[in-house]
């Protein structure tokens, strides 16, 4: 089924049972229900989305909201905790709109650092883990959600998975994000850090729905790309930028083609026909001309 056709039985079809119908429009489908609805999938919840995607808290609750109305969500309490997943519905519509969510650029970023050089030290909390690592010792907390690692020379953000648009989109919502847990950092603690900057070369990748089945049984590396398993998901690595735009215009470059060959075997076609009927009327003044066999 298309994703036109699912996405108006969505519309149509009542899923809760009640007189209320979800309504939205395409875009909104596609650049918003699409990828929180892949992202609890993922088994993300809705205030970790909100920082993953660069959207509000309560603009994802809202069309949480929408997806559970529709039934392509179920929301069960456990304990003192509120657990998202994904139905069966849910799971068939994402499997028909592939070509709507991956057609529009979806790319991830995960495993990206900032590192912060300490410039006066303040007052750390003193729950937070204490883990050795080497040969020095490093506390391990949170702040506003987000993995802070506190060395005695600098603070380091582990920045969540992200998802958007384009590496350029990816790395700015990536240092957005560790800027404000930085300075969240030193009004809380009385710290003072210097600016922010990368630990290590960004992690890039664009899911793929033929990686993610190929790298359930091998891990491939051809030249600039590399299909495997990263974060518990099948990708397709691109380690240069031109390689994952070659890759992301692929669809279209393959409809330009057949469309170019469709003009060639037309062509084709009508030059066949002329040559055939140029043939005939050279024959028709050939001489005609009787052999016989003697025997």
């Amino acid at each position: 089924m298309t994703f036109l056709a699912e996405y108006a039985r969505v519309r149509s079809k009542n899923f809760s049972g009640s007189k209320l119908k979800v309504k939205m429009n395409f875009k909104s489908v596609r650049a918003r229900v699409l990828p929180i609805l892949k992202c609890l999938e993922a088994g993300n919840y809705p205030a970790k989305i909100a920082r993953m995607l660069g959207f509000s808290k309560p603009h994802v609750a809202y069309y949480v909201k929408k997806l559970e109305q529709a039934g392509l969500v179920r929301r069960e309490r456990r304990s003192n905790i509120v657990v998202y997943s994904v139905t069966q519905k849910g799971s068939n519509f994402l499997t028909g709109s592939e070509g709507a969510l991956f057609g529009s650029g979806v790319w991830r970023l995960h495993a990206a650092k900032y590192r912060f050089g300490v410039v006066a030290d303040g007052v750390w909390p003193v729950d937070w883990r204490r883990v050795a690592k080497m040969n020095w010792t490093a506390l391990l907390g949170l702040e506003g959600g987000v993995t802070v690692e506190k060395t005695p020379s600098s603070v380091i953000v582990h920045v969540e998975t992200l998802y958007g648009r384009g590496p350029a989109e990816l790395l700015d919502s990536a240092r957005g994000l560790a800027d404000r847990t930085a300075r969240a950092l030193m009004l809380k603690y009385g710290c003072r850090l210097t600016e922010g900057k990368l630990c290590r070369r960004p992690h890039i990748a664009v899911d793929d729905p033929v990686a993610e089945f190929l790298s359930r049984y091998f891990e491939i590396s051809v030249g600039e790309r590399k299909i495997d398993r990263s974060e518990g998901l099948g990708e397709i690595d691109h380690f240069t930028l031109d390689g994952a735009v070659d890759y992301l215009l692929m669809p279209e470059r393959v409809k330009a083609l057949e469309g170019k060959v469709d003009a060639v075997a037309s062509s084709l076609e009508d030059l066949v026909q002329l040559l055939r009927g140029a043939f005939e009327r050279t024959s028709e003044h050939l001489p005609s001309k009787n052999l016989g066999y003697v025997m």
